[in-house]
């Protein structure tokens, strides 16, 4: 070991009474017995042993040696023989140890409360146990000159003693405090290292991020500027630079790098901070002299600073030099880095190895006006900080540094990149889940731990972007995603997640996007199944309120996450849809699943309309027929009433006939079964009927010698004209049918853009849907938005609405108010007034405008292989047999028009129904019909019947002259 500085009170433990030594010096005492640390105080020094015992020196005034043998030479701290001591820390005059066991123990001056015991004692010469830290395992402690810190393995921070100037950071205004307080403020930051200056503190995540508090006058804070904090601040400025570690002085600090760069800040008065200048700085800056080096080790001192710089050996120093503290020999300050001693590495010291034998410097320590430099025959490595004080032995350790990532990705935690390797994380909760480590998960990841001390914990305003990643790391969690959990664990993080202030909340969100989508994918789906769980057994485990509350959380969550990624891979089973069709009809409480469409895809939706309107329909026939039996019980028979909706229609009549049978049905009678029969046609209505009346109606009423609607040539659109030659209840007679094929789940070909759904959904119109109706208009209005001037005056455009607006974007929207609803709106408000009258309610809320548009018309992806594959086979006929062979031939040679034809012959629409192919069965029979027969469709039952054709052309002929041919309905 050597040292060097003021030894005025025998703080060096040389033996000998000598104010100063201004070179590093040999000290003897501990060769060969295995020093480990040593901590300085003002006066004083503690030196600690790897066999865990404690020797002192230097000044006693106030019993901060712990022994009264005199302070020259180090004497053991024989109070402490029991114990096993870990680390230890000096103050001005007091000092601390903590052992194995993480109990932390004090002694030497008291007045300030600095001693944690809970008396102001003047001097207290026996070392004490701390007694309100021993239900917490402490890791680290740490002395300014009247006050301490405390860091326990599971993360909290404690702090005690004076606080004039904040610098406990328990708030404004708060008094000195004679017991150990926790520092709430820094809660949920996984913290690697905390320092203590004279008045100031200091903490470091894991991730880099350091926080200081307390006295600033000179800004040794490095906020940039010199007014005392009271509670813990984020040094932004350090927050991009990988700070492994820092040291702080009287009223300086400072800080190191992972690349080994050091930044310096505060009081500069003696030249401690090495920037050539005895100016303070209030901000962080880099000793630029030491650039091109890289340093391990720091340590400060009252008024210096000590860099090593193992590459080449050498120990810097610079700053205060009256007590021959920088150990240069020399007699004045530095106010840069000057090498101590003259060292070419340690060659001068070689003679106090023995042959072969190399030293190598393993810790520097500093503090008041001395230092020492731990020497070691060894190489070692050389550790800044840890953040693992034992495996697993804390909630917050365990979760917080096992899944970084293992290069610097974590030290660029910042509100756009959470720094956590998720590979680590899963592989982290594998391994807790092998039966080598159940007892521990069960400890540590179950629901003591997490439910009683975790979750209890996270803040609606955490202190930094670091404590928010507890959230994602959570989610993967096993306990989390066991049913038996979700109340106790689960639901409690919903409703911390959704406590979130906006700001950490937004950082969550980018942090979500961010995700692998398997990752996010399980914490949606872990939420969704939460929402079932309530819904299926929540009755009868919790009362109404909490339902209510808890159903409410996971849907809150699960809207959250949706806003984050807007597709959602999950496709709910018929079975739980109907739990939710009862709970968006029934309900629990306030809450309805309507309000959180995004948890069903754009199927599951249709699911849902088609079921709740199976019920309605239900309903309606149940409600006919229990009318029916009253009336035969009251003899009144001619009242009776149908549970169908039957129209009778012909088809060279089909306008007027269905306008004539629409008004005498009731909104009641809407929501029957839809029969339609026309007039001289055998056809009995199991579906097929229906959808050739839609085909037929709509082709009819779209017509151009009507003038209903305007038909865009360049998109094939239509809407509707505003000079049109027929009454507005036509357009309500539209709605009407839209809303039935809706209802009785039939595609309907209806060429109207998105817009319109966009109106019946209440979603204002934007240019896009211009372009899409006529794109060059919609270009043509995009040029003028990029324009900057006066529409008007220089293009001469306007046109005649309430009033004329000359700013380009309030003439793009002033226009489009026009088109799509002042120019229209008496023959939009018919058509949605019919539309809603059949389909409306709460349930068509759950869609978005391209849901509902592909509900009404269908879609057009197309797959024929999948349509082939799940055809069956009736009669003769099988997928091996030649006809049936040659058919599939035939039809995949099909153009695509034509294959679109056979499907409006064989089903009666030539879309896909929005569940896609899958959905589609056709069933193809044989018949013992003659070659020279056609086939025939069964339109209700997606049926086609085809003779035994004996060639492929024979085959191709008359099913071409089948599918061009048809239009009509008769049974054969």
């Amino acid at each position: 070991m050597l040292c060097w500085g003021s030894s005025a009170s025998g703080q060096l433990g040389i033996g000998v009474s000598e104010a100063s030594v201004f070179e590093p010096r040999s000290c003897c005492m501990f060769d060969g017995r295995g020093l480990k640390e040593v901590a300085c105080g003002s006066q004083h020094s503690l030196f600690l042993l790897h066999d865990g015992s404690v020797y002192a020196s230097g000044s006693n005034s106030c019993g901060q040696l712990g022994h009264d043998k005199g302070g020259w030479r180090p004497e053991l701290v024989g109070a402490l023989d029991a114990q096993k001591i870990a680390g230890v820390s000096c103050g001005q005059a007091h000092s601390l140890a903590v052992n194995e066991q993480g109990q932390v123990f004090a002694w030497g001056a008291g007045e300030g409360g600095q001693l944690g015991l809970g008396t102001a004692e003047e001097a207290v010469r026996v070392p004490r146990l701390i007694k309100k830290l021993c239900e917490h395992r402490i890791s680290q402690v740490m002395c300014g000159n009247q006050h301490c810190i405390a860091l326990s393995k599971d993360g909290q921070l404690f702090v005690w003693g004076e606080n004039s100037s904040g610098q406990l950071g328990l708030g404004k205004g708060e008094p000195s405090t004679l017991s150990p307080q926790p520092l709430k403020s820094l809660c949920g930051i996984p913290l690697a290292q905390i320092s203590a200056g004279g008045d100031h503190s200091f903490a470091l995540s894991l991730s880099g991020a350091v926080f200081g508090w307390g006295k600033n006058s000179t800004g040794q804070l490095g906020l940039n500027d010199e007014q005392d904090r009271a509670v813990p601040c984020h040094i932004k400025f350090l927050r991009s630079q990988k700070v492994v570690y820092i040291s702080c002085g009287e009223e300086h600090t400072a800080a190191l790098t992972k690349e080994g760069g050091l930044f310096t800040f505060g009081n500069g008065s003696r030249g401690q901070l090495g920037h050539d200048s005895t100016r303070n700085e209030p901000l962080p800056r880099r000793v630029m002299e030491l650039m091109g080096t890289e340093v391990s080790q720091i340590a400060c001192g009252r008024h210096h600073t000590l860099a090593f710089v193992p590459s080449t050996g050498l120990v810097y120093a610079f700053g205060c030099n009256t007590q021959g503290q920088l150990g240069t020999g020399l007699r004045g300050n530095a106010k840069s880095p000057l090498p101590v001693g003259n060292i070419q590495p340690l060659n001068h010291l070689c003679s106090l190895a023995t042959e072969g034998e190399r030293y190598t410097i393993c810790k520097i320590h500093s503090g008041g006006d001395h230092n020492f430099l731990l020497l070691s025959t060894k190489e070692v490595t050389m550790l800044i900080f840890t953040g693992l004080y034992g495996l697993f032995q804390s909630i917050w350790i365990l979760i917080s540094t096992c899944c970084f990532h293992s290069d610097d990705g974590h030290f660029k935690t910042n509100p756009k990149v959470p720094g956590i390797d998720f590979n680590a994380v899963r592989l982290l909760f594998e391994t807790l889940m092998k039966p080598a480590f159940a007892r521990l998960l069960e400890q540590v990841c179950a629901t003591k731990s997490f439910e009683s001390l975790l979750i209890p914990q996270l803040t609606c305003s955490p202190p930094d972007v670091e404590a928010m990643r507890i959230y994602l790391i959570l989610s993967e969690c096993p306990a989390l995603q066991d049913s038996k959990n979700y109340i106790s664990l689960t639901i409690p993080l919903a409703m911390a997640i959704l406590r979130l202030d906006a700001n950490p909340s937004k950082v969550l969100d980018n942090w979500w996007s961010l995700m692998d989508c398997e990752v996010f994918s399980r914490l949606v789906e872990m939420y969704k199944s939460i929402v079932v769980f309530l819904l299926t057994g929540g009755k009868a485990l919790l009362m109404p309120v909490f339902l209510e509350s808890y159903t409410s959380a996971a849907l809150r969550l699960l809207e959250k996450l949706h806003k984050v990624q807007r597709k959602s891979t999950k496709q709910y089973n018929k079975a739980e849809l109907l739990f939710f069709i009862c709970f968006c009809r029934q309900a629990c409480g306030s809450v309805t699943l309507c309000a959180y469409p995004f948890i069903l895809n754009a199927q599951a939706k249709t699911t849902v309309l088609q079921t709740d309107a199976e019920l309605q329909m239900q309903m309606a026939v149940s409600g006919a027929n229990l009318h029916n039996v009253f009336m035969l019980l009251t003899m009144e028979p001619l009242l009776a009433r149908n549970p169908f909706l039957v129209l009778h229609v012909r088809r060279n009549h089909l306008v007027s006939d269905a306008l004539r049978e629409l008004t005498v049905y009731n909104d009641v009678d809407l929501k029957k079964p839809l029969k339609v029969i026309f007039d001289g046609e055998e056809a009995v209505d199991a579906g097929g009927v229906t959808k050739e009346f839609f085909l037929l109606l709509l082709k009819e009423l779209m017509d151009p010698i009507y003038g209903m609607f305007t038909q865009y040539s360049e998109s094939n659109l239509l809407w509707f004209s505003d000079k049109c030659f027929v009454e507005h209840n036509w357009f309500h007679l539209i709605g009407i049918i839209c809303g039935l094929a809706i209802y009785n789940s039939t595609v309907v070909d209806l060429h109207f853009p998105l817009v319109l759904y966009k109106k019946l959904l209440k979603v204002l119109p934007t240019l896009d849907d211009l372009k899409e109706l006529s794109p060059t208009e919609g270009r043509s209005l995009q040029q003028l938005l990029e324009y900057e001037g006066d529409v008007e005056e220089t293009f001469c455009l306007n046109f005649a609405v309430s009033h004329v607006k000359s700013g380009a974007k309030e003439f793009v929207q002033a226009y489009l108010q026009y088109v799509f609803s002042d120019a229209v709106q008496e023959q939009y408000s018919a058509f949605s007034s019919g539309f809603l009258k059949v389909c409306g309610g709460e349930i068509l809320s759950l869609f978005q405008p391209s849901e509902l548009m592909a509900m009404v018309v269908g879609n057009n992806n197309y797959n024929w292989e999948e349509m082939e594959k799940n055809a069956s086979y009736k009669g003769e006929f099988s997928a091996s047999h030649p006809t049936v062979k040659m058919f599939w031939e035939v039809f995949h040679e099909f153009p695509l028009e034509k294959k679109k034809q056979f499907l409006l012959f064989l089903t009666g629409s030539d879309r896909i129904p929005i569940h896609g192919m899958a959905s589609l069965r056709i069933v193809i029979q044989s018949t013992a019909a003659e070659e020279h027969y056609l086939p025939v469709a069964h339109t209700c039952y997606n049926m086609l019947d085809i003779p035994c054709y004996q060639t492929k052309e024979t085959l191709r002929h008359r099913l071409t002259q089948a599918v061009e041919q048809y239009e009509g309905f008769s049974l054969v």
